[in-house]
């Protein structure tokens, strides 16, 4: 009973001296309603927003903190639905995973996380690596280590010589026949067996590669690749784990396979016509376009030996098509949510999609949207991430500059908080 009491008491005295937060924000950007606001108070309490007052509140509790972002925009922390955290660009990128052992993935992987929250980005969605990004997670989750809240893949799904297959480019003796457990898949019970192991290596969300890809050492960028049998049986096995499918597609008819089968994201999508953005509407899928991804690798192919030469080709084909078919998506009411690629190109300079898209024709507050509370329903946290508002985590950004005018602020963030920790102030 004493102990119990000393706990009690001891409880007590942590909650009267826990320290909130005020954040007076000259300008806020409401998410949900689209609309600008004006001369808020945000308080925040541990980890979560507790409410949002009209003016500058001061508070009564001598204890609490109070953050001046008076001029400054605040918005919620930024979503990026497309990375690969366990690496980045660099000319000898195809000889790392002959020289990298995974403890120096892990650190790399750290480094770049770490890098992509600094940039604003409290939230990603990692598409394939490994299986490091599962142990990253963890340890972000855990706060062993610093970075943004991950959703993974852990390893993309592939075809035998797909895009995705881990052993694409090696001479025989090293291809060896990898299968399900490594993420390659030939066939309906294959698929299966794939998902699972995933599943079962702790991932969030399964990946496959639909078609033909630009930087796997193989022909095609653009080819179907999977049968939509297979696609199928990916789609319904990953259901039952309630894991949603992710389908990286370059080529048309692999988009329309993927879509019909029941995938929730294409992403890319850069040679998509008329009639896939149709089935797109028609089933609520929605498209990552990784603008920013397609330009870099058009630019870089530019440069003599950055990439194996058997890449370049569709590089320079496929890379600077991206841009123009959002356009066309966007002005088709396609479903859209903001992704990069990064790590195809640096990780921490993904803002510069939001420009691209602006570029494009998105009106500024639907580019922010896309990457707040368009993805937070994707990753069926709608209620925890994605806006600022009562109950939600403390996930908040701020800029200089107001991004609905200047949509190239958000490229400096200048104010960072992750579920109620200051990262950047």
């Amino acid at each position: 009973m004493k102990k119990l009491l000393t706990l009690l008491l001891l409880l007590v005295f942590i909650a009267s001296n826990a320290q909130d937060v005020y954040l007076h924000c000259g300008k806020l950007i409401d998410t949900k309603s689209g609309k600008e606001l004006s001369e808020k108070t945000i308080i925040v309490s541990g980890n979560k927003i507790i409410s949002i007052e009209t003016g500058y509140l001061t508070p009564k509790n001598p204890k609490d903190r109070v953050i001046d972002l008076k001029n400054k925009t605040v918005l919620p922390g930024l979503i990026d639905m497309h990375v690969h955290i366990e690496g980045e660009t660099s000319r000898d990128q195809y000889l790392k995973p002959f020289t990298l052992n995974d403890a120096d993935v892990a650190f790399n992987a750290a480094e770049i996380a770490r890098r992509t929250l600094l940039a604003g980005f409290t939230t990603v969605r990692d598409l394939g690596g490994s299986g490091v990004n599962v142990a990253l997670r963890n340890a972000i989750n855990s706060g062993k280590s610093d970075g943004p809240r991950i959703y993974t893949a852990e390893k993309a799904l592939a075809t035998t010589g797909g895009h995705a297959d881990p052993t694409n480019g090696r001479k025989k003796e090293l291809m060896g026949d990898p299968g399900p457990a490594q993420g390659v898949v030939n066939g309906v019970e294959d698929a299966a067996k794939a998902v699972r192991q995933r599943y079962k290596n702790g991932a969030d969300w399964i990946k496959i590669t639909a078609t033909g890809g630009v930087l796997s050492v193989a022909k095609s960028g653009k080819n179907p690749q999977f049968s939509e049998d297979e696609i199928r049986a990916i789609v319904q096995t990953a259901k039952d784990y309630e894991m949603p499918v992710a389908a990286h597609a370059h080529g048309d008819e692999g988009m329309q396979r993927a879509i019909r089968a029941g995938v929730k994201t294409i992403e890319h999508g850069t040679l998509m016509s008329d009639e896939t953005m149709e089935l797109m509407k028609k089933h609520n899928t929605y498209l990552v376009p990784t603008i920013s991804a397609g330009r870099f690798v058009s630019d870089q192919a530019k440069i003599e030996n950055y990439y194996p030469a058997i890449i370049v080709p569709k590089a320079l084909e496929i890379g600077p098509k991206i841009q123009e078919m959002f356009a066309r998506a966007y002005k088709k009411e396609v479903p859209i949510v903001f992704g990069t690629d990064a790590g195809v190109f640096p990780h921490g300079q993904n803002a510069k999609e939001f420009g691209y898209m602006v570029e494009a024709g998105m009106p500024e507050m639907q580019a922010i949207q896309s990457a707040t509370i368009i993805p937070a329903q994707l990753l069926n946290a709608e209620n925890e991430i994605g806006q600022i508002a009562p109950g939600f985590l403390a996930d908040i950004i701020a800029v200089e500059d107001n991004p609905i005018k200047s949509i190239k602020s958000l490229e400096n963030v200048v104010f960072i908080m992750k579920n109620g920790v200051i990262y950047k102030n």
